[in-house]
């Protein structure tokens, strides 16, 4: 009996972070344990009274059977009191928010809603594999568009033709923006939902980096500018340290939210119940948030240092946990990681290549850059700082 792939499955490539994990896993069977900068899983604890709120609900919850698809309304209301806090937003718990297991299971199942086969995704790139992915599965085509350093690594939304603007349904935004750390203004989040209204394209904006930024001025929300044809992606994974937890939600256009709830409830089942009352405590308090906040700014200051001591050019970004490393002249993406993880460095990073993908042009905006992920001990990037600049690159 042959078993064969799907179509849909052969029709995409290995996950980048497969392959960095892959990288990593070679260096320790040579015993080598490596700097790991490569993928984006925070190592700061889970704060305390987060992960107490959770115990407690284990007992809470004991006898309450499946959890709500869409997410208690408890969890919804304490969503939309922080949406309210954070961006002076009113949303509606009942209709305008639904649960997600992570951000990445509703980025993923998004395109399933509201994608017919042939049609159009506007996908940045680089960019986060499931806006892809999750097009690609519904049967829909995706048109890249490069985030390029000479355009602050925002979409060009008037480069794209008129002939992609015609087909899309959907466009994808993502800011802050992983991996290039780059901050939307106001005023272009204006601009985004006025090309969507105007093109009959629903705007998906993933913020789940909006909370880790360096500047004196918070990063805004979409949500400030419309609801209409609009639905915001957030996650505690990045805010909270809680990756694990696999807690996120979507927010927005209450036709698009209803949409989703329809086809999640015949995907999935919802963040268990326990999960859900640790969530409604870490949007609670903002201390916790302010603590990290300052611990990968002081690391993204020494990174950053030891990277300019080595000869690149510098890479500080707005937000985010990331560096995106321009390499050096006559040199890829994959050469520069690929020297980083020799033994003697023992380094890992993500080479740009593999976070991109190419658009219509055969572009790949990914080659020149690598990304380092700001998630190792103060005393890990200490020490990777010296290594880098000792490479004098």
């Amino acid at each position: 009996m042959e078993i064969v792939a799907s179509r849909r499955v052969q029709s995409i490539g290995s996950y980048a972070f497969a392959e960095v994990d892959r990288e990593v896993e070679k260096l320790r069977q040579k015993g080598i344990t490596p700097i790991d900068f490569g993928v984006g899983d925070p190592t700061i604890p889970t704060p305390e009274f987060i992960r107490k709120a959770a115990q407690a609900g284990v007992d809470r919850r004991q006898s309450s059977g499946y959890p709500s698809y869409v997410g208690a309304l408890e969890f919804r209301e304490a969503i939309a009191a922080w949406t309210h806090r954070r961006f002076g937003v009113k949303l509606d718990a009942e209709s305008e928010i639904a649960s997600s297991i992570g951000a990445k299971e509703a980025v993923f199942h998004f395109a399933e809603g509201f994608v017919n086969p042939g049609d159009l995704v506007i996908v940045p790139t680089p960019g986060y594999p499931p806006y892809s992915r999750g097009t690609l599965f519904a049967e829909g085509k995706v048109y890249y568009v490069p985030l390029l350093p000479e355009n602050g690594f925002l979409i060009d939304l008037d480069a794209i033709p008129a002939e992609v603007r015609k087909k899309a349904k959907l466009i994808w935004i993502n800011y802050p923006n992983s991996p290039s750390g780059a901050v939307a203004s106001l005023d272009y989040l204006h601009r985004v939902v006025d090309f969507g209204q105007r093109n009959g394209i629903l705007v998906a904006s993933d913020e789940a980096y909006s909370e880790i930024y360096f500047g004196p001025e918070a990063p805004h929300s979409i949500l400030e500018v419309a609801k209409e044809g609009v639905v915001v992606f957030q996650s505690l994974s990045k805010r909270s340290a809680m990756t694990c937890y696999r807690v996120g939600w979507l927010a927005g256009d209450a036709r698009a939210i209803s949409i989703f709830k329809k086809v999640k409830t015949n995907i999935d089942s919802g963040t268990a119940t326990f999960i859900q009352d640790a969530a409604i405590a870490a949007l609670a308090d903002e201390t916790h948030v302010e603590q990290s906040r300052a611990e990968y700014k002081f690391k993204r200051d020494i990174l950053v240092g030891g990277l300019a001591r080595a000869g690149l050019p510098d890479c500080t970004p707005q937000a985010t946990i990331y560096l995106w490393q321009r390499v050096p002249k006559g040199m890829t993406s994959v050469e520069l990681a690929t020297r980083l993880l020799s033994p003697a460095v023992a380094i890992v990073t993500t080479p740009g290549a593999w976070l991109s993908d190419r658009t219509e042009s055969g572009q790949n905006p990914g080659m020149g850059f690598v990304r380092f992920a700001l998630v190792p001990s103060v005393e890990k990037t200490r020490e990777a700082a010296e290594k880098l600049a000792a490479l004098r690159l």
